[in-house]
């Protein structure tokens, strides 16, 4: 801006611009400055006269080129082209090798082709519920939670030490067994709303602590039919692992393993469940390589139910969805394996 306006005043006269282009005058006195300043023109030291010599219409021309507009003349194909010239081509960012194309070194498929489904379903009303194991293989909780990201284990802990602080380390630890009991609660309400209605009204009225869960799931419970299961242990056959799956029934007509999850905050998105699509997607896997089961599935459902009573969230997992979760889930498994 300066340099802008020391051009445009020179330009105003005509004689001091003359004197100011005097390119070999300049360079004897000041060989490292291009243009000449003040000291260079009132130099005591006067030579004759070799403004003649400089091709006064040219430089005329350069200097109405700068000092005739206020802003610059650079369009942003130059720029880019000036930048090209100088620095090279632009490089794009891109995510760390092997982000994304990660994939398990075992690759066992979430549909299990080889198990034989009998053409017609047992007719027995009573879903089933196979009692968990102690056995000496990991089980799909244990696995996340050993293979939780650094960001995960990072925002967990400061939960956990802010919760400290306000309640407590006794209040916390209260909190987190209220916590724990609430679900027991309503896992068992759930499952006397399948096997019997008359038992689950009357559980509804009595227990206040999760009556807020149970109307906050009545709308999703209108879409569910055909249950299958209920808290009922699984295990992969091939891969070695085990789990309890909440239910299985069919959500809107689709065989779906269904997760209840509860909450005091909304998760309206199924990203803001964090790890509970992988767990989905390896109790569905579980299910099709277990004998025990004569059937398979496909598909995932997690509710999320609110302390309050807000409608609750069901996250509906297709297929597809349940096969990407499917991926993810064998790398965190391969992970688990390899660390211990």
């Amino acid at each position: 801006l300066v340099r802008m306006k020391f051009l445009q005043q020179l330009s105003r006269n005509p004689r001091k611009l003359e004197m100011l282009f005097q390119i070999p005058f300049c360079q004897k006195q000041f060989p490292y400055l291009s243009l000449a300043t003040s000291t260079c023109l009132y130099s005591k030291k006067k030579k004759g006269n070799s403004y003649e010599q400089v091709d006064q219409e040219k430089y005329k021309n350069l200097v109405y080129s700068v000092t005739s507009y206020k802003t610059s003349t650079q369009t942003p194909e130059t720029i880019f082209e000036e930048d090209n010239l100088l620095y090279g081509p632009p490089c794009k960012g891109r995510p760390p090798f092997g982000a994304e194309t990660k994939t398990p070194r075992k690759w066992v498929p979430l549909i299990n082709s080889n198990k034989k489904i009998p053409p017609v379903h047992s007719n027995s009303s009573l879903p089933m519920k196979i009692p968990l194991q102690k056995v000496k293989i990991p089980s799909v909780t244990r696995v996340l939670q050993q293979t939780m990201t650094p960001q995960q284990a990072f925002y967990l802990e400061r939960w956990k030490q802010k919760m400290i602080v306000e309640l407590g380390k006794d209040g916390f630890e209260e909190y987190t067994k209220n916590l724990f009991l609430q679900g027991e609660l309503f896992h068992s309400a759930l499952e006397s709303i399948f096997l019997s209605e008359e038992t689950a009204a009357t559980e509804q009225e009595e227990d206040a602590a999760i009556s807020g869960y149970l109307s906050s799931v009545q709308h999703v419970l209108e879409d569910i039919s055909d249950v299958k299961a209920l808290e009922s242990a699984v295990q992969h056959e091939t891969l070695q692992y085990l789990g309890l799956v909440d239910c299985v029934a069919k959500y809107r007509g689709q065989l779906c393993v269904i997760d209840w999850k509860t909450s005091e905050k909304p998760k309206p998105l199924l990203k803001n469940t964090f790890d509970n699509p992988l767990q989905v997607a390896a109790y569905v896997g579980a299910i099709n390589y277990d004998a025990n089961y004569d059937f398979q599935v496909s598909c995932g459902l997690i509710v999320v139910a609110y302390k309050d009573g807000s409608p609750a969230h069901p996250h509906f997992m297709d297929p597809g969805l349940c096969s990407q979760y499917w991926k993810k889930w064998l790398l965190r498994l391969e992970e688990y394996m390899d660390k211990n």
